[in-house]
């Protein structure tokens, strides 16, 4: 059993190495302290994220700038309505051995990366949105008949633009599900534009520092795990989850826009994501326990994607967002 000093040490070891990571990106990165926050806190809880926002707000150089600051392999794949199953997984290749024979040899494709961009994910053909999807739930991609395994960490970022919708294929409600965080990328206010321009039009910075590795990252999510979460808060998360329920009445800690503008809630996917970023959060600001606090906090990124929405809420301008600000300021922290 460990000591308290060594969970002191620990904790210490997280908060000092996600300090790093942020001082780091923002040599590159002009805002979005939060959106980077939330992408590492999938990273070290082992989820996936899709990304949502125009072109140009720097969703490629922050990715590449995390696989550089935490010393992972990265690759970007930009997704097209021709793109096949095999362009992302890879292919057996005939090729000559050294008797020469033919014999078949898997090329891999850009799936085997530390961290995968999948730029524009809603462009390709739902075969090829589902070969990525599989990588992502099983960690691994049959080709021939033979499972080949990703390497670990291995995470997934999919952009969507949600300015250019036609000709697209809108991904499956059971398919985004499986994402761990959306992220909604905002435009940079009038000092982030200024700043931008500064670093983009003059010489380039220098290389970054490597803040993290890989074994690092797969210790630390060991560690989220074991981040103590107390039976009160657990039962806040739940009462939250439950909340989002069209079914869960207003007297039982349902929330009455939920009710009009819901067809169907979070699934407990949206649990474990709230509850699992909530301990990595606590980690990574250096407190031992989860609060009430960390729970609110990632109730939006982790559930936006998950509440299915009626015509009527269309037709009335409610998102996902204005539903959950209601049921977090609905829901009591105890009951």
């Amino acid at each position: 059993m460990e000591s308290v000093e060594d969970v002191e040490q620990r904790i210490e070891r997280a908060r000092h190495s996600f300090a790093d990571l942020k001082s780091e990106m923002a040599r590159v990165i002009v805002g979005h302290d939060e959106l980077i926050e939330q992408v590492f806190i999938a990273l070290v809880c082992g989820g996936h994220c899709l990304l949502e926002g125009v072109p140009g707000l720097g969703k490629t150089l922050m990715v590449r700038s995390l696989g550089e600051i935490l010393s992972l392999s990265f690759s970007r794949v930009q997704f097209t309505p021709d793109l096949m199953p095999a362009d992302i997984t890879g292919t057996n290749v005939l090729t000559d051995d050294p008797s020469g024979r033919k014999v078949f040899e898997f090329q891999s494709g850009p799936v085997f990366a530390n961290i995968v961009l999948a730029d524009e994910i809603n462009r390709a053909t739902p075969k090829t949105q589902s070969a990525l999807l599989e990588a992502m739930q099983e960690q691994s991609v049959t080709v021939g008949g033979k499972a080949h395994r990703l390497e670990s960490p291995f995470m997934v970022l999919a952009t969507q633009n949600p300015l250019e919708m036609e000709g697209t294929y809108p991904l499956p409600e059971a398919q985004v599900d499986r994402f761990f965080f959306k992220l909604l990328l905002e435009y940079p206010n009038r000092e982030e534009l200024s700043r931008i321009a500064d670093l983009t039009t003059a010489a380039p910075p220098g290389a970054l520092r490597e803040a993290l590795d890989g074994p690092a990252i797969l210790e630390m999510r060991q560690w989220v795990r074991e981040v103590p979460l107390a039976e009160t808060v657990k039962d806040y998360a739940v009462r939250l989850i439950l909340a989002t329920h069209p079914r869960q009445e207003v007297n039982d800690g349902g929330a009455e826009l939920a009710r009009r503008f819901v067809l169907y809630g979070s699934s407990p996917r949206g649990l474990q994501s709230v509850i699992l970023s909530a301990k990595a959060r606590a980690l990574l600001s250096g407190r031992p326990n989860v609060s009430f606090e960390d729970i609110r906090s990632m109730i939006v990124p982790s559930l936006r994607h998950r509440l299915i929405l009626n015509l009527e809420a269309d037709a009335e301008g409610i998102n996902a967002e204005k539903i959950l600000a209601e049921v977090v300021r609905q829901v009591a922290e105890v009951q």
